[in-house]
């Protein structure tokens, strides 16, 4: 029955529109990187980049290849929306954004991790079977459907990313607008509508509608006799992100999605007037049909354990930040760090003097002061650095913190060697202090 619904045949014009709306605003995204001084500030400028942990071993291109290496990216985004080579381009875009992806973390941003989920779905489906320039040199491969299954893997990925969306904001410090009244205050110099945004009513709209929008828009927009009402309340929402949050393509590619949800004949009028009318020919499922639907199968299911993974260890994920990249939890939480790098040299016990900024832009070191992996990998940075010089150090932190204005508390165990220990992926990371325990810190169990 499962194998039936997914590899029925459908009109694939959303897919293929679709593909031309996601060439144009990842070609966007890489060109505005370089226009708008992202690349140079996040990947040119600082003396070395926090990678995700374990990913050490890339780094970035020197000054201006960086430049091209955006600039082909771009490039590789209109062949995409040309369907140009599609297959390779896309493939190409896929990985090179990759890349940039784990290259990067001090400017994380949910969509960047969606489209690299989005780049290998696209390079995988038929988007260039039709209203591309391959099917134009090809006619061979100009189609008017497609496995429904393709539908249906971008439909669930945008599911999940809005759903969990939705429960992350289900806490305490969003329901009683603690946070929201923090994220407004940064916005009221914004023209016109920012001395709007810092009205108690102007929250509570944004607490409730933002839950239920993600909660329930995915749905809205399936079900026939709400989709209209869903999509212009798509359109208000995410064009009010873009003009509070700058959140970069994000809102447009999410009403790009809004494609598979229409009935493709009314795609086709607005968008492939002269396209073939969708008349469908009964194709067999390919043979290897029961293999695929098990990696989609556990595709999804991977997609939907890896945003509850914080949920198996200690402490909450808005102070430890264990488990919440990955995971759709966005804008959640505003964080205020006091830290101090205490270094020793092993040899002499003598403290060495040390000067963040000597070594790290500004936003990285906000980003050290209040992001656990950022310590412990700045930690090995600078027992690095002073092995070059002959020396071996010993690296401790004492660190206060603070989430959406509450009183700063004691993050990090000031007794432990962060050279010493290693990171832990998928457990708890124990020099990670209990938010609860306010006051008392570990017991010593080293000389400093």
């Amino acid at each position: 029955m499962i194998r039936n619904f997914l590899f029925k045949p459908i009109d694939n014009t959303p897919l293929l529109v679709f593909r031309v709306f996601f060439g144009i605003l990842v070609a966007l995204e890489c060109y505005g990187a370089i226009l708008t001084g992202w690349v140079r500030r996040t990947l040119v400028a600082p003396q070395f980049t926090f990678t995700f942990i374990g990913f050490e071993w890339l780094a970035p291109l020197a000054g201006p290849q960086m430049y091209v290496y955006f600039l082909i990216m771009g490039s590789l985004g209109v062949c995409i929306a040309l369907g140009y080579r599609y297959r390779i381009t896309s493939l190409l875009f896929a990985f090179m954004w990759t890349g940039v992806y784990l290259l990067q973390k001090t400017s994380y941003n949910n969509h960047y991790y969606l489209l690299v989920l989005l780049s290998f779905m696209m390079a995988l489906v038929p988007a260039h079977h039709g209203l591309s320039l391959d099917a134009k040199r090809n006619p061979a491969i100009n189609k008017t459907q497609m496995f429904a299954l393709y539908k249906w893997l971008i439909v669930g990925q945008v599911f999940i990313v809005f759903t969990y969306g939705a429960i992350a904001k289900m806490y305490p410090d969003w329901l009683d607008l603690t946070f929201i009244k923090i994220l407004m205050q940064g916005k009221k110099n914004l023209p016109i509508i920012g001395a709007w945004l810092q009205y108690p009513w102007a929250h509570k709209i944004m607490c409730w509608y933002g839950i239920l929008f993600d909660l329930l828009v995915i749905p809205a927009l399936l079900y026939g006799p709400t989709r209209k009402l869903a999509f212009i309340s798509a359109i208000f929402f995410h064009l009010f992100n873009s003009i509070v949050f700058q959140v970069g393509i994000f809102p447009y590619l999410s009403l790009a999605f809004s494609l598979f949800f229409f009935e493709p004949r009314t795609i086709r009028k607005l968008f492939a007037k002269n396209r073939k009318a969708f008349a469908p020919i009964a194709v067999a499922a390919p043979k290897n049909a029961q293999l695929f639907m098990g990696f989609v199968g556990l595709y999804f299911l991977i997609q939907i354990g890896l945003p509850l993974r914080h949920h198996y260890w200690p402490g909450d994920v808005l102070w430890t930040e264990e488990g919440h990249r990955m995971s759709w939890r966005m804008m959640l939480r505003s964080k205020y760090g006091s830290t101090q790098f205490r270094i020793f040299d092993n040899q002499t016990q003598e403290a060495l003097t040390h000067k963040p900024l000597d070594h790290l832009t500004q936003k990285q070191w906000r980003r050290v002061k209040t992001y656990p992996d950022f310590m412990w990998q700045y930690a090995q940075y600078l027992k690095k650095h002073y092995a070059q010089q002959g020396l071996d150090v010993a690296i401790y932190v004492d660190s206060k913190l603070s989430v959406n204005g509450r009183l700063a508390k004691p993050y990090i165990d000031p007794y432990t060697d962060l050279t010493a220990v290693s990171w832990k992926h998928l457990a708890h990371n124990e020099w990670i202090l209990d938010e609860e325990k306010t006051t008392a810190a570990s017991k010593p169990n080293g000389k400093h």
